[in-house]
């Protein structure tokens, strides 16, 4: 797991893609709110994400949202930005590793 300070230091605000924001509305249910949200509560899980980073070095964070919802974000930074890619519930997998965060 990455060290969420490091990866999110000097982050100033969100950089939204029409397209994406849209896709994760319509497939998904989360709203770009919501998205963002996960990026202030506690516990959160950041981990880089090589699998899906051939272009640039991309994230996932696992958070809940301010409503409870355990959201998994794929993010990428853009200088002093977060650029959110995808939000979808998390997986049975992605609760685990989260539920060991909270309890931790």
């Amino acid at each position: 797991m990455a060290k969420e300070s490091i990866v999110l230091a000097g982050v100033t605000g969100f950089q939204w893609d029409e397209g994406n924001s849209e896709k994760n509305r319509r497939r998904h249910q989360v709203s770009q709110t919501e998205a963002e949200q996960v990026f202030f509560n506690r516990p959160l899980v950041v981990a880089p994400d090589p699998q899906h980073s051939s272009e640039e070095i991309r994230h996932f964070a696992l958070g809940r949202s301010n409503a409870g919802r355990h959201l998994t974000i794929v993010f990428t930074r853009r200088g002093e930005r977060l650029r959110v890619v995808s939000a979808r519930p998390m997986s049975a997998r992605e609760r685990r590793v989260y539920a060991e965060a909270e309890s931790a």
